[in-house]
């Protein structure tokens, strides 16, 4: 990649071109994508531990409630549970994690929904349990809590 400095002349700016970020993501296997989700939702429940409001918490419960009545049909289920992730994020008050999370659901949907049909199985008891810890260590305030079992739970996910 080149740059044109009038009166100065050319430059190489870049020596590979920045690929764009949907082309990037649509590329991204499964693990890179929970990666990723590492990346923005551990942080994301460790502030939403301490910047939560009442309201807020309320959002994540019942999103927490919904997903775990979501446990018959894969793709409600994948629905239910990027509901609850997004509303810890909104809840970190953190408008580049909400807007990273939001720009990354579509890839971590599909990812999330391929997962769930090579493992044939979801919405087990463990996995709700453990959904309904992070939620617990939020409701406590407990940043370090949330963080390290959001971060647990996202590494189950990953495929060897």
């Amino acid at each position: 990649m080149l740059a044109t400095r009038q009166g100065a002349g050319v430059f190489v700016a870049a020596l590979d071109v920045v690929e764009d970020w949907s082309s990037a993501l649509r590329k991204a296997d499964i693990n890179s994508v929970i990666e990723a989700r590492i990346a923005i939702e551990v942080e994301a429940a460790a502030l939403a531990a301490e910047r939560r409001s009442p309201s807020e918490l309320r959002a994540i419960r019942r999103a927490a409630d919904q997903r775990d009545a979501q446990r018959t049909d894969f793709e409600a289920h994948v629905d239910a549970d990027i509901a609850f992730h997004r509303a810890i994020v909104a809840a970190a008050h953190n408008p580049i994690l909400v807007d990273l999370f939001d720009s990354f659901t579509p890839r971590s949907r599909h990812a999330m929904v391929e997962l769930l049909r090579i493992n044939g199985e979801f919405g087990s008891d463990a996995d709700q349990h453990a959904h309904t810890s992070i939620l617990d260590a939020i409701a406590d305030r407990d940043g370090q809590a949330a963080s390290a079992l959001a971060r647990e739970h996202l590494l189950t996910l990953t495929m060897s």
